[in-house]
């Protein structure tokens, strides 16, 4: 993935490994446009996709025939004691299109599918982010300094 700022807080995002359409993020006024949803939303979005896509599997795992599944999710952002803004906590609820009757399995299935959402337990655990900043020739500024020796 690679992302390249547009204009302004406005970046295009490319999936370079395969053939989708860039996608555009953009921070909230007054900062950025709100041309596109910004990094906050899209890490709530991808936190509720995964979950829904794990209880489908899970659900399916099990020869159930789900409907059309609903997922909402919530966060209120909150400044930390250093004043920074973050996000901690977020809350979900994904609906089923049919009473839970209507499912084989479904107690087994809610003990276990939440295991297999790679995003949703990554935010759990904490994700060690490593960063590394160069300048147009090559030079680390911030980092590990032997990445400079390969570029």
């Amino acid at each position: 993935m690679t992302l390249e700022l547009e204009e302004g807080y406005a970046f295009r995002i490319r999936f370079d490994d395969n053939a989708l359409a860039p996608l555009l993020s953009d921070e909230t006024v007054p900062l950025g446009e709100a041309r596109g949803p910004n990094p906050s939303r899209l890490l709530l979005a991808a936190i509720a996709n995964c979950l829904s896509a794990s209880l489908l599997f899970a659900l399916r795992k099990y020869k159930n025939v789900p409907g059309t599944l609903h997922a909402e999710i919530t966060a209120t952002p909150t400044r930390n004691a250093e004043g920074r803004w973050r996000i901690p906590r977020a809350f979900v609820e994904i609906r089923l299109a049919e009473g839970g009757e209507a499912h084989t399995q479904l107690d087994r299935i809610l003990k276990q599918f939440e295991e297999f959402c790679l995003v949703t337990q990554s935010v759990r655990e904490g994700i060690a982010v490593e960063v590394t900043v160069m300048d147009a020739h090559g030079r680390v500024l911030l980092g590990d300094k032997s990445v400079e020796a390969s570029a």
